[in-house]
């Protein structure tokens, strides 16, 4: 039984992995492309790698998936986010959960992670072929032959694991054997946005906002931190907008409508804050008492955008004027003009069109023989773990599915 796992990254290590372990006796034989495997590992959480995250409740976990939630529920229920921390710590591999909920090793070092999982491959038999790209796969009957770049010859397989990410390469490869490709478009990302009420505010970040996204006819919500940046609006906030919204901001070009509440608080709550600031200091200038919660950056320009003079005393504002100054606070709106970039990893949503798969064994249900994990699936998760937890998952299923035959 010769078993082929195109791409070495977290899906195609874990499916490797699973599939020896199944199968003793099989050949499995991972093939990456790059000089070295996990190369997403290595660099994910500034290099620490955010592993998973610390939420074993299942309906819970997948509220976190803007694409895939359905398929991943019962996905789940097989193997999730409490059972990657117990295989990794079964391994010798301790991991510690952060206040937001981010699963790390306790060591801080993605190497760590590597190390656990290309050991454990080397320890079942598993065949690492680096620098190895497949170019094409050919369905030969109950088989599979496989050109590598480069190399004269075709190899023969009888089953394979397509996990190379959400690159171009490995969308080809999986049309040309006949499935359909939802296109990918870019998820998790900054929005752009010139307007001087942000300017001089970079860096000034807030805990608690609200936000509101109108875009291609649907309004999406969002709550959490949000950070001012040199070219707009970023945080987690505005991350988990990118990424809900990722298909309507790709076909509005990323134009569109963004309503900022910036402390989370209702338009009453900030009403009576800003009126008592001003009724307990009628001789106090604005400038110098900002109402409560209000990073004075960010005071200032409000000020200044609804005309309240660095001289002028809380007894000169009117409620016209302090109407003005609470509806910038709760509802302040912004043109989104560009995507930004979000440094810490890439993420698309897009891939193979999610009926085409079995979830129960990652099989394909175009190509019998061909089994399905990671990236190149139409699933994308939040940032916090969870891409990294329906690569693991996928792939635990696809080792395990490739093995019932």
């Amino acid at each position: 039984m010769k078993i082929a796992v195109i791409g070495g990254g977290a899906a195609g290590f874990f499916a490797a992995i699973k599939a020896a372990q199944e199968l003793p006796s099989a050949e499995v034989c991972i093939f990456e492309a790059n000089a070295k495997p996990l190369a997403k590992v290595r660099i994910s959480g500034g290099g620490r790698c955010n592993v998973t995250h610390g939420c074993f409740d299942v309906e819970k976990f997948v509220s976190h998936y803007p694409r895939g939630a359905r398929e991943l529920r019962a996905a789940f229920h097989r193997f999730q986010a409490a059972d990657t921390v117990e295989w990794f710590e079964s391994r010798g591999v301790r991991l510690k959960r952060e206040s937001d909920g981010r699963m790390f090793p306790i060591s801080d070092s993605s190497q760590t992670i590597i190390d656990c999982l290309v050991n454990e491959a080397r320890k079942l038999g598993v065949q690492i072929q680096a620098r190895n790209k497949v170019s094409a796969v050919k369905h030969v009957g109950e088989s599979f032959s496989l050109n590598i770049a480069d190399k004269p010859t075709e190899i023969g397989f009888n089953r394979v694991v397509l996990t190379p990410g959400g690159a171009k390469a490995g969308h080809r490869i999986v049309q040309e054997l006949g499935h359909k490709i939802v296109s990918p478009v870019p998820s998790l990302f900054t929005f752009g946005i010139d307007d001087s009420r942000l300017q001089g505010l970079s860096g000034l970040s807030t805990d608690n906002a609200s936000l509101a996204l109108c875009c291609g006819g649907k309004t999406f919500e969002a709550e959490g931190p949000l950070l001012v940046t040199h070219w707009g609006l970023s945080g987690p906030a505005v991350l988990r907008l990118s990424a809900w919204a990722a298909r309507e901001l790709f076909e509005s070009n990323y134009h569109a409508k963004l309503t900022v509440n910036w402390l989370g608080k209702s338009k009453r709550e900030i009403w009576e804050d800003l009126v008592l600031v001003r009724d307990s200091s009628p001789k106090k200038k604005p400038r110098n008492t900002a109402a409560q919660g209000v990073a004075k950056r960010l005071w200032h320009r409000l000020l200044e955008a609804v005309q309240i003079s660095e001289e002028k005393r809380w007894a000169e504002v009117g409620n016209k004027t302090l109407k003005q100054l609470q509806n910038e606070l709760a509802a302040g709106t912004f043109q989104v003009s560009a995507k930004g970039a979000f440094k810490e990893e890439f993420v698309t949503c897009g891939g193979v069109d999610l009926s085409e798969v079995d979830f129960a064994t990652m099989e394909s249900k175009v190509v019998p023989g061909l089994h399905l994990a990671g990236e190149i699936l139409d699933i994308d998760g939040l940032t916090g773990g969870f891409n990294f937890q329906s690569a693991w998952t996928t792939g635990y299923l696809a080792g395990e599915g490739v093995s019932t035959f």
